[in-house]
């Protein structure tokens, strides 16, 4: 039978070397490519003449010569849309960036259209007020124009369901092919702090990521080490906080990490991990450090408790975190860990994962009403003027 022809648009590309989306997109082509034609496509600005490949774990990669991320992004996904018109069934669109052409391919074709939003992104502080409103309004235009919209949390089926009035199919993301890591005599000559307690954080360095919150409490608390990844020198807000606290004695900053092994000896051997991410929904970062079994500490927002399922430990501002680490015992801890790695390895595996799409690649989907009143509609859209 001939195989349904499936094309990934919206991530930087293969092999991941990026975020969440990425290792989404490589773990489908991994499980689903002996049942699926799958074609990606790359930002030809990321990859090198020589990393440029055809052909990765049976997908077809496909470049575009533009950033995919940022303004350009709305360019990339749109051109990655409109290639892929030609010889796809299925559009796998992930992102919003390019959602301003859905009403067109879902009026003049016959193109099956699946989208997933990305959280809420429109309401992430990085963006411009322009940049927002585009995100806010295009978000809108990708539910309303898709045959299936993808929500990876709870919290974010709720805010689509009372917005647009849809329910919306929820994936999460998978977190199995972390690695439980014991580290070598050389481990721990590069890292000397795996020979001691420490808790770290791997984020992106971005205001809603509440990182300078998170080095404040640390930095007074005093107690503890703290070991945090991310792309500093990517910003000017990244470069600041770098310069702020690189010299405090408890604090060791790194650049982005992307050798799964050594990522997951880092985060492994922690005594705690501590996730800041304000907006989203269901971050990669975090069901990665619940899988490895990690004691959680979360900033309080619905997200990072519905991906919890309310189990974790949560804190709203320095003050509060410091308090955590002040009053956490060896039991709680303990406790905290064994929920987080009994949630993952029921919810966040990369079969269920890819199982979840393949149903949604091969069924037919109408949108679902879900009943809501009008003053409450009224007043989520009310919400970004």
């Amino acid at each position: 039978m001939k195989k349904q022809r499936v094309a990934i648009i919206g991530t930087v590309g293969l092999p991941a070397k990026y975020g969440g989306f990425e290792t989404l997109t490589e773990h489908l082509v991994s499980q689903l490519s002996d049942r699926y034609d799958f074609t990606v496509y790359c930002s030809q600005k990321k990859y090198d003449v020589a990393e440029r490949l055809t052909e990765y774990k049976g997908a077809k990669l496909e470049y575009i010569n533009l950033e995919a991320n940022g303004v350009q992004s709305i360019f990339y996904d749109t051109i990655s849309i409109l290639k892929a018109l030609k010889n796809h069934d299925v559009l796998l669109i992930l992102g919003v960036a390019g959602a301003w052409i859905l009403p067109w391919v879902k009026w003049f074709t016959s193109k099956k259209i699946i989208i997933s939003i990305d959280g809420i992104e429109w309401k992430r502080d990085k963006w411009s007020f322009a940049a927002r409103l585009y995100l806010w309004w295009a978000e809108k235009i990708a539910v309303k124009y898709s045959h299936v919209d993808i929500s990876d949390n709870e919290s974010i089926q709720d805010y689509t369901a009372i917005r647009y009035k849809t329910l919306s199919k929820v994936i999460e993301y998978g977190a199995d092919h972390t690695m439980s890591i014991t580290p070598t005599a050389e481990d721990c000559q590069k890292y000397p702090f795996l020979l001691s307690d420490y808790a770290v954080k791997v984020c992106r360095i971005e205001p809603e990521n509440n990182v300078e919150m998170v080095l404040e409490a640390f930095k007074n608390y005093g107690q503890l080490r703290l070991v945090m990844v991310g792309n500093w020198n990517n910003s000017a807000y990244g470069r600041e906080l770098k310069g702020k606290y690189a010299s405090v004695k408890n604090i060791e900053l790194f650049d982005p990490i992307y050798n799964q092994r050594e990522i997951d000896l880092i985060r492994g051997n922690a005594t705690i991990y501590v996730h800041g991410h304000s907006a989203g929904g269901t971050n990669p970062s975090l069901v990665e450090a619940m899988y490895l079994g990690l004691p959680i500490m979360a900033f309080q927002v619905s997200y990072n408790k519905t991906t919890t399922e309310n189990q974790a430990l949560y804190f709203t501002d320095s003050s509060s975190l410091q308090t955590l680490l002040h009053q956490s015992t060896a039991s709680t801890l303990a406790r905290v860990s064994k929920a987080m790695k009994t949630i993952s390895s029921l919810r966040y595996t990369w079969s269920l994962v890819a199982e979840k799409y393949s149903r949604l690649f091969q069924v037919s989907e109408e949108k679902e009403l879900k009943t809501t009143t009008q003053n409450t509609f009224e007043i989520i859209d009310a919400d970004f003027l």
